[in-house]
């Protein structure tokens, strides 16, 4: 970490506090508020550009404020003294934000945004504090807002909106978006997936030439390449839907600060019957790519469940909903990676066994990877697996692979670990169709469907692993009865000189 990171990370740590001790304890508040004055210092810096580019081209500029001068600027308000700040902060900017249409993703869920910060002191440590901030440079804003999002987890309150950074990416790499395609996540929280996928374009369309390395020593992808792709990554390759709207202005920011101009973020639940009508391409076969880690809360109002889903699956289960769900969205030939609880795979009821059939034969399923339980702690010790799938073709064999260690410690801690399967795991499974993995007794193994489909369908990889028995080799009983022999003359000894001591 270079001392820059290292102290805006602090200052952010400062700035947490704060919050904190001023009455705003909600993690989840403290970064939409936080994110909320990012935007404001944001919307002045593209104002500020335009304006500049304007005068440069001589095109007029349509800018969203009345001017230079405008109260509700950052660069305005940012030199009021407290009273003055809070105020036109709370009275102008805003509403201001409440009435922004259309240019702006933030656009759809600014209509109840409210300021929270009452005290004229925080928000001037906090505007303070932003100002400093690298929010214009590339990758350094969306690290800060990865840092700022972490806290999620550490706060321990609403931490189940967060999946470890590497677990998605290593579910990104396991699908290879291309930026050509479409990509969906249907329950996005913070939008996590949506940028893994940004900088793994990112890093997989930049030339020799526009790797630059940082002060750091680390190396910032230009994504030069993506250039011919430009206009569809910014408007119409990501697509985010969740039914949280605080977790809705989090994941559109959370996208801006890693590139993506005009993310397309809906308040929107996407199991029910409304998102067919409101968003009728999104809701059927309308992506190449899904990437989601649905919630799992059990069971749910059925009568509010579109009937296309509970016709494929009869069920008020939501883990088995979001896959008929995400079948539905996904275009013929497009492919997911969805995380599971552990009871998908071999649950016996009527609805498991039928999400189970319908993704072995009426679609392909490629691989089920099975993580181990620690993996979502400190706040959920559930064990999940991830199913990758492809919409339409058959079955042939499925790819098992058990990984027991993921780079951290499987506790409460998390602390870093050698022993990672990823890498291993990503290797294997990008040569399965060369390796036809027969040793049942390893980690990774291929199933052939025909034996899927004789133990119903059933998807843990322990029904298909093989333990392996290694035969104990003992002495023989005369030899181990001699040594006892030995032992006792030996203590009889000892004590006899211990006694002849005293």
């Amino acid at each position: 970490m270079s001392t820059h990171s290292a102290q805006y990370q602090s200052d952010i740590n400062k700035l947490w506090t704060e919050f904190w001790t001023g009455g705003i304890t909600n993690p989840l508040t403290v970064i939409e508020q936080i994110s909320f004055l990012m935007f404001a210092r944001l919307l002045d810096v593209m104002e500020t550009t335009g304006e500049r580019k304007a005068e440069r081209t001589k095109k007029p500029f349509q800018g969203r404020f009345s001017g230079r001068d405008d109260p509700r600027r950052w660069k305005n308000f940012k030199q009021k003294d407290a009273e003055g700040m809070l105020r036109v902060v709370r009275d102008e900017v805003f509403p201001h934000f409440r009435k922004l249409n259309g240019g702006t993703t933030f656009s759809e869920y600014m209509k109840d945004a409210q300021l929270m910060i009452h005290k004229p002191s925080l928000l001037v440590s906090a505007v303070n504090m932003i100002d400093k901030l690298p929010i214009t440079d590339g990758d350094a804003k969306g690290d800060l807002y990865e840092y700022l999002l972490s806290k999620l987890t550490t706060a321990g309150i609403n931490g189940q909106f967060r999946t470890p950074r590497h677990v998605i990416r290593f579910m990104v790499e396991l699908l290879e978006p291309k930026p050509t395609e479409t990509v969906g996540d249907p329950a996005c929280g913070t939008a996590g997936f949506l940028v893994s996928v940004m900088q793994y374009l990112l890093e997989t369309h930049t030339s020799p030439e526009g790797r630059l390395k940082v002060e750091t020593g680390e190396t910032l992808y230009t994504g030069d390449l993506l250039e011919p792709y430009r206009e569809h990554v910014q408007r119409g390759m990501f697509h985010g839907f969740d039914f949280d709207a605080t977790m809705l202005r989090i994941a559109s920011m959370n996208l801006m600060l890693h590139g993506v101009e005009n993310p397309d973020i809906h308040f929107q639940d996407t199991l029910s019957n409304a998102f067919p009508e409101k968003f009728p391409k999104q809701a059927t076969g309308g992506f190449d790519v899904i990437l989601a880690n649905p919630p799992f809360k059990g069971s749910l109002d059925e009568g509010n469940v579109h009937p296309t889903l509970t016709q494929a699956v009869k069920t008020k289960k939501t883990e088995l909903l979001f896959v008929a769900l995400i079948l539905r969205m996904l275009k013929k030939g497009g492919r997911s990676a969805t995380i599971v609880p552990d009871g998908v795979l071999f649950g016996s009821s009527k609805a498991h066994t039928g999400i189970r059939k319908l993704l072995v034969k009426e679609n392909q399923l490629e691989a089920v990877i099975s993580l181990p339980s620690g993996v979502f702690k400190p706040y959920a010790g559930v064990s999940t697996a991830i199913l990758v799938f492809t919409k339409g073709g058959k079955t042939d064999h499925v790819f098992f692979y058990k990984v027991e260690a993921d780079g951290f410690s499987l506790d409460d801690k998390r602390d870093p670990v050698k022993e990672n399967d990823l890498p291993d795991a990503l290797a294997r499974w990008r040569k399965r169709s060369v390796m036809k993995d027969t040793d049942r007794t390893a980690k990774h193994f291929m199933v052939p469907v025909k034996e899927i489909e004789g133990k119903d369908f059933d998807l843990s990889i322990n029904r298909y692993r093989e333990d392996q028995h290694e035969e104990s080799k003992y002495d023989p009983p005369k030899e181990i009865l001699a040594r006892l022999r030995c032992l006792e003359a030996q203590i009889a000894k000892d004590l006899s000189d211990l006694e002849a001591k005293l």
